[in-house]
């Protein structure tokens, strides 16, 4: 990753921003896209100088309160504000994250199992699929391997046919993984990812350069799987307070609805699928 993800961000978010979504006159000649830097610091209330300097990485402790008012001017929500602070240095420290092997605890794996009637999987920054319930490899089952979210999306053929509103999906993936390197920069596992996704995906590729951050929220998914046809679902993340980095993400569908009748299909044709391939184990050692 670059070493001024701070200038970069700025850059990025300054290009995506029009003059007219900001009250600014937007007629004449412009060589650049968006906003120009000058615009930026008269709208933030700084100089211009010292902005130009901050994105071009040789000014890199801006105030808190400098950044808040950059944060105004660039339309930052609050995802994107919390991020700038990080790449600053002015957001609280975070724990520092272990370097041995994401592990799921027993504990984690039962209450996985323990609910049997929705999707429940443990994911770490890197979208990484750590455990999963029945219901979720089912849900998944379309993927081979169904390891890790984001390439599960961008490299892997079933990818857009499965998730019916792809660019939404995508964006949100990207989003992810942009607030996570911001919170832990030195992930290599993280690092690896995206230079994995940067190499092999354009759509990555151009999602990844517009800096675009966005947490997890409980927006609808909207799946096609390919045994029970469409399933609109909510979810939850919740973090794993023993295991920092890790959360717990459990999918439901609405109570009496199409949806709700596919993903109970969809349990049943996978223990149905699964006690046939051990009544095969056992007759055929």
């Amino acid at each position: 990753m670059s070493d001024n993800q701070l200038g970069e961000f700025l850059r990025a978010r300054r290009a995506g921003l029009s003059p007219q979504e900001v009250g600014m006159p937007g007629h004449g000649v412009r060589r650049v896209a968006g906003l120009r830097r000058e615009e930026v610091a008269v709208l933030a209330g700084v100089n211009a100088d010292y902005y130009t300097r901050l994105e071009q990485g040789r000014e890199r402790r801006p105030s808190a309160q400098v950044l808040g008012a950059l944060g105004l001017a660039l339309r930052l929500d609050p995802d994107e504000s919390a991020h700038l602070h990080r790449l600053a240095g002015t957001a609280p420290a975070v724990p520092v994250r272990s370097t041995a092997p994401d592990r799921v605890g027993p504990a984690l794996r039962q209450l996985l199992d323990g609910h049997p009637g929705a999707p429940a999987l443990v994911i770490n920054q890197a979208l990484d699929v750590l455990a999963a319930n029945a219901l979720a490899d089912a849900l998944y089952s379309p993927f081979d391997p169904a390891d890790n979210l984001a390439r599960m999306v961008f490299l892997d053929p079933a990818g857009r046919p499965f998730h019916t509103r792809w660019g939404h999906t995508a964006g949100a993936v990207v989003g992810h993984l942009r607030q996570a390197a911001g919170i832990d920069p030195d992930n290599p596992r993280l690092g690896n990812l995206v230079s994995e996704l940067t190499e092999h995906s354009a759509d990555f590729s151009r999602l990844w350069n517009t800096h675009r951050v966005r947490g997890k929220t409980s927006d609808a998914k909207h799946f096609l799987h390919p045994d029970v046809g469409p399933l609109t679902l909510t979810y939850q993340a919740f973090d794993v307070r023993d295991a920092p980095g890790q959360q717990l993400v459990v999918y439901q569908a609405e109570p009496a609805t199409p949806s709700a009748r596919a993903l109970a299909l969809l349990g049943a044709l996978h223990a149905t699928a699964h006690s046939r391939r051990m009544s095969v184990r056992v007759n055929h050692p």
